[in-house]
């Protein structure tokens, strides 16, 4: 009865979603308050069926209900229970369900986001919100039902993906699925701000909020992806450009564009055709990105669905959004007012010069992912874009827009000092360029590429610290330029300011990591116990091979024992092979072992007669800066929405000159 209640209630959150679309249409043309009214009851309303479905579709998995073909497909009586969680989006039809549930959550949010959100503007987003929610709990109940029943209920399921039932994917797509979700909202308030015909710096920074949320979730989902791959998949890498990695990463450098666009619309009131266009690029992105994984146009381990019925509706849905949005994008940019006047050489103009990398390094990666796509739709003919295609376009782009980062962040608004901006930065580039030959001259012979990295990161990660010692011992009298005046100055700066120099500090630590893999080794061999097999400082060492049996798995695990060239002891690393006999499908499970921030990595190959295995061994040197950098990332997002001006409204004497300037596209209350 639970599941038909859940059904119900997915068809209930339909109607209240049309209601919420409507309602503030209606209200505009009338010119009723109180219809405008509306939209947020039935936005929380969406949300509370949308919830309840949810909730019905996860207990019939907690409770292995096998009368419900979803949980047949995606359940085993004895699998973990956090799989069996996790087994609830773990497919396209749950992966959808807690889509649209984001969705209704973040239109909940602005409907209760009373004091930093102006009511028409508040309404007319809510309008587009329900219609994006309309649109996708459709697509669900007619494509895609995860309530459908069967009887005569089996006594057993089929199990989850093995490749699935994993910590790592348990939380991957929850907060990818908030990022990717999260830029729906700056998409609405986008389309409700053209449609309106107001936009200026009240609107963005009712946006940037919403887009700072977004940008973080997706850096953490991108990157618990990542790692998830490294580990899980046996190949020892941390990227490989597939096309599905590729689908996150456009929005989230569209995204990032967007958060700096919204900075520079905020402070300056400039940048509005590139902030509301990066807007609707940004979801567009999003949604492409759902596309390529729910379409059937490729087959991977990240795609759910290969039925051509729901790549024709979700075809649709991108028509509908993506066209439509730019349609009303290109009627509405001649309206946009010119902003505030800046130099080139200015914060405003190192920003654009931020962006315009930024969008070019997004269209090589839309390119090189897009384009074996379209080519097989139409000619029948495969080629395959692999990583020296994305390294030779993307890497020459992302250098320069690295370099650009500390730089823009010590010059002045409006009107900059490039001379003054280099001094500020003397310490950093002192340091860079130090650290940079120092490891030149350590690892000669080696990859030239991987020292200027090197560099590059320490630059960042300086260049970041710089900016709040400068900040903290610019203002003030000579007091405040001791050391303790200084740092009483830097805990007294806006959050924002911290939250920044975190991010651009993380981005750093990435580039540290990356940089570093241009020293990693592989070693491949046959060992027998007792033999041992050496790759960059260690030795791995097999001691024996033995059966070990899981829940709902067997495998075979190969124990080593790491130790340095030196023959000191360092640890020991299990690798195995699994074998799910639900599935009829065997999972290669990577053994790791940390050392610092560097890390050790086996993967058992195949057994050979005689006792013998396939081993791989791997030596990361700093490869967890990677993923370390991507939260450092995450927490400067997070810093910066801690900030005080991101949680009120706009300023009364911003709206009041809003006021006093018609046709200037400034939300009206």
């Amino acid at each position: 009865m639970l599941i038909e209640v859940g059904h119900f209630a997915l068809a209930l959150a339909l109607a209240l979603s049309l209601v919420q679309a409507v309602m503030p249409v209606w209200a505009a043309r009338s010119g009723d308050a109180a219809l405008r009214a509306v939209a947020t009851p039935a936005a929380l309303g969406t949300f509370a069926c949308i919830l309840f479905s949810f909730g019905a579709l996860t207990y019939a998995h907690a409770t292995s209900d096998f009368s419900v073909q979803n949980v047949i497909e995606n359940s085993h009586t004895a699998k973990p229970f956090l799989y069996k969680l996790s087994g609830v989006w773990g497919n396209h039809e749950g992966s959808m369900l807690l889509w649209v549930l984001i969705l209704a959550l973040f239109g909940a949010l602005v409907a209760v986001s009373r004091n930093s959100v102006p009511p028409v503007l508040r309404a007319n987003t809510l309008a587009v919100q329900g219609l994006i929610t309309f649109v996708f709990v459709l697509f669900i109940i007619t494509t895609s039902n995860p309530f459908m029943r069967v009887s005569p209920a089996p006594v057993e399921g089929n199990d989850l993906n093995p490749l699935l039932q994993d910590f790592g994917l348990a939380i991957h797509p929850p907060l990818l699925y908030v990022g990717y979700v999260g830029f729906s909202i700056t998409f609405a308030f986008a389309i409700a701000a053209l449609i309106d015909g107001r936009i200026d710096a009240v609107w963005a920074r009712a946006v940037r909020p919403w887009t700072l949320i977004a940008w973080s979730f997706l850096t953490l989902g991108i990157a618990m992806g990542s790692y998830w791959a490294y580990y899980e998949l046996g190949w020892g890498g941390w990227w490989f450009w597939d096309p599905v990695e590729n689908a996150s990463l456009m929005p989230w450098l569209a995204g990032t564009a967007l958060l700096h666009s919204t900075v520079v619309m905020e402070k300056r009131d400039a940048l509005k055709v590139w902030t509301v266009l990066l807007a609707i690029l940004t979801f567009s992105l999003s949604l492409l990105g759902t596309f390529i994984v729910r379409s059937g146009v490729l087959t991977s381990v990240h795609s759910f669905a290969t039925d051509p019925t729901r790549g024709v509706f979700i075809l649709a849905i991108l028509i509908l959004f993506i066209g439509g949005s730019l349609s009303l994008f290109a009627w509405r940019a001649p309206m946009l007012r010119q902003g505030g006047l800046f130099a080139p050489i200015s914060r405003e103009g190192a920003l654009v010069m931020n962006n315009l990398f930024l969008a070019a390094a997004c269209a090589t990666v839309f390119v090189g992912t897009l384009y074996p796509l379209l080519l097989e739709s139409l000619t029948s003919e495969k080629i395959s874009v692999g990583p020296p295609f994305f390294n030779y376009t993307f890497i020459p782009l992302a250098i320069p827009l690295l370099l650009i980062v500390p730089f823009g962040q010590t010059l002045a608004w409006k009107r900059g000092d490039v001379h003054a901006a280099s001094q500020r930065l003397f310490a950093a580039m002192g340091v860079a360029l130090a650290v940079g030959l120092a490891v030149l001259a350590w690892t000669w012979g080696g990859p030239m590429m991987a020292p200027i990295g090197i560099g590059l990161g320490a630059y960042l990660v300086v260049g970041s610290a710089m900016e709040i010692v400068s900040r903290a011992r610019g203002y003030g009298n000579s007091r405040a330029r001791t050391v303790s005046g200084v740092m009483r100055r830097a805990l007294g700066l806006p959050r924002s300011a911290w939250g920044t120099a975190l991010a651009h500090a993380g981005v750093g630590i990435v580039v540290l990591g990356i940089a570093a893999q241009g020293w990693a080794t592989e070693a491949l061999s046959t060992v027998k116990p007792g033999e041992s097999l050496a790759s960059g400082p260690y030795v791995a060492t097999l001691d024996r091979v033995g059966p070990r049996t899981g829940e709902n798995y067997e495998e075979t695990t190969a124990f080593l024992t790491i130790r340095n060239t030196a023959g000191d002891f360092i640890g020991t690393v299990e690798t195995g092979k699994r074998f799910y006999p639900s599935r009829k499908m065997n999972v290669t499970e990577s053994g790791l072992l940390t050392v610092g921030v560097s890390q050790v990595y086996a993967s058992l190959g195949e057994m050979v007669p005689g006792g013998a295995i396939g081993l791989r061994l791997y030596y990361k040197p700093l490869v967890l800066l990677i993923w370390l950098g991507s939260v450092v990332m995450a927490l400067g997002g997070a810093v910066s929405l801690t900030d005080r001006r991101m949680r009120v409204g706009a300023p009364a004497r911003a709206k009041e000159k809003a006021k006093t300037m018609p046709g200037t596209m400034a939300p009206a209350e």
